[in-house]
């Protein structure tokens, strides 16, 4: 997965001055992204606090992390199953 050059402090940042009244071109040209994307952060982060969102992405990481871990194990369950199901 790409990661974003942008921080979370930014993004929290620009969606702040978005709620102040600066338009979203404006802000959309300044940090060099498509209005789309912006959108996309304002969608996904809307009404977050820094605090907030950091969680999430420690959040994301952690569970990313418990579907690895469980796609290894079932894996080797199934293996093992298919090894003790033969006969020799």
């Amino acid at each position: 997965m790409k990661r974003s050059k942008f921080t979370e402090s930014q993004i929290i940042k620009a969606l702040k001055e978005n709620e102040q009244g600066r338009s979203v071109s404006e802000i959309s040209r300044e940090l060099g992204i498509d209005k789309s994307t912006f959108y996309y952060w304002r969608k996904r982060f809307s009404g977050m606090e820094l605090s907030q969102l950091k969680r999430l992405k420690e959040l994301e990481s952690e569970n990313a992390k418990l579907k690895q871990m469980f796609a290894d194990v079932s894996l080797d369950n199934t293996m093992l199953k298919a090894v003790l199901s033969k006969k020799f």
